[in-house]
């Protein structure tokens, strides 16, 4: 074992005793099954919002389309900031033959396909909220449960490279959604639907066909949940909080730069048909993100180096968005979208990489990983509230990116903060 696996084997692992890190690799099945997983339900996150939801207002209310899917999307982002951490704390405390992660990867599946079907058979504003937010609970459950079995079962030297297979669906889960629903489904029922189905039917070969290790100590899983849990002390942990900051910053840069492409499209490049830009575009981004999300993760783990890909990753999604604060047209559009993929792909799998070796101790995995999700579903909620104003009063569409490419830049920068990951 090299120097490297030795400090990840060790490093969180200090007198936990059955805690200690995993050692054995996984194998391509393994693998397989978790993209699989993973793919039905970013397919199931991400398609509602960007088709289903978006159509389904637009029938209910086409006055107030824009700030009813405002609130639907908000709440939604707001239930999963607790629900990620929460059944995370519960699914570290899950006994039983059938292991900690699988029974919250299906039963968030069931529960998440509930809330859509829910969600399909509502004909108000405020029903749809109530059923997304079920989704939203259920399938964070899920997320929970299947971002967790990578630090389980995972070896340090492999993290990067397993978490860049996994990184893929969730962008390809969004284009492959959308394909499905406008062309494989008739009507906004049957895509929900269809939804609901492919969320389960990807989640049971992994939850069926693979080891799922107990909880293994009888002890921790009689203690109850408190709120006091969900608090990790920066102080204590600084490395931990430093990943979490990091996270959030280049998410909120994400968000904030991303939030109002259709409109930049429409209103800054004078591109004829925005909706058709916008798929254009996304195919542009999957298409970067497949080309370096593995690739990067790879890297990672042969040179046993996190920090330096980490930043240089969040350089380059700075640049792409460096180029639309100067130049508004197409083919810079094209080139930035492309750019940021690349960035972002091999920045989702090393970063979640870095974040599994800076998690404080190995019997709260599922509820520290849920507390690192709050930095992705944040930046959601928040990024509306910073990107009005600035497109509004603060330089327009110039500010707007001016604006995430600082925030991004920053977050790359503060990686160097952390200090137990190489």
């Amino acid at each position: 074992m090299t120097t490297e696996d030795a400090r990840g084997d060790t490093a969180h692992g200090r007198g936990q005793g059955l805690h200690a890190e995993p050692r054995v690799r996984v194998g391509g099945g393994w693998i397989a099954g978790l993209v699989l997983a993973n793919l039905g339900l970013y397919m199931a996150f991400f398609t509602p919002i960007q088709v289903l939801l978006a159509e389904q207002i637009e029938a209910i209310d086409p006055v107030g389309k824009e700030v009813a899917l405002g609130w639907v999307t908000g709440a939604g982002a707001l239930v999963a900031v607790v629900a990620n951490p929460l059944a995370g704390a519960l699914s570290d405390r899950t006994g039983g033959r059938f292991g900690r992660r699988r029974p919250w990867m299906l039963g968030g599946a069931l529960a998440g396909a509930a809330g859509l079907a829910a969600t399909a058979a509502q004909s108000t504003v405020a029903g749809v909220a109530v059923g997304w937010c079920l989704a939203q609970f259920g399938l964070n459950a899920m997320l929970a449960g299947a971002n967790a079995v990578v630090p389980d079962q995972v070896p340090v030297r492999q993290r990067a490279a397993v978490s860049g297979f996994i990184g893929i669906p969730q962008t390809l889960g969004l284009v492959v959604g959308a394909l499905l629903v406008t062309v494989a489904a008739t009507g906004l029922t049957a895509g929900y639907l269809l939804l609901a189905v492919l969320v389960v039917a990807c989640a049971l070969p992994f939850v069926l066909l693979t080891r799922d290790p107990p909880a293994p100590c009888a002890q921790r899983r009689r203690q109850p949940v408190r709120l006091a849990d969900f608090w990790v002390d920066p102080r204590r942990h600084p490395d931990f909080g430093w990943a979490w900051l990091t996270r959030f910053l280049v998410m909120l840069g994400n968000a904030v730069g991303t939030l109002y492409l259709l409109y930049f499209l429409k209103d800054a490049v004078g591109y004829p048909e925005p909706d058709k830009g916008v798929l254009i575009l996304t195919l542009l981004y999957t298409a970067g993100v497949v080309v370096t999300a593995v690739a990067g993760g790879v890297v990672s783990d042969r040179l046993g180096k996190r920090k330096a890909l980490v930043a240089v990753s969040s350089a380059v999604m700075a640049a792409a968005s460096s180029l639309l604060v100067f130049w508004h047209s197409w083919p810079v559009a094209m080139a930035a979208a492309t750019l940021l993929g690349l960035g972002f792909g091999a920045y989702v799998a090393v970063d979640q990489a870095l974040i599994t070796q800076v998690l404080p101790t190995a019997g709260d995995r599922a509820k520290d990983l849920g507390v690192i999700n709050v930095a992705n579903s944040a930046p959601q909620v928040l990024g509306p509230a910073l990107a009005a104003p600035v497109v509004a009063y603060a330089g327009g569409y110039s500010g707007l990116y001016l604006a995430a490419t600082a925030v991004t830049a920053l977050g790359g920068l503060l990686v160097w903060k952390i200090r137990s990951v190489p």
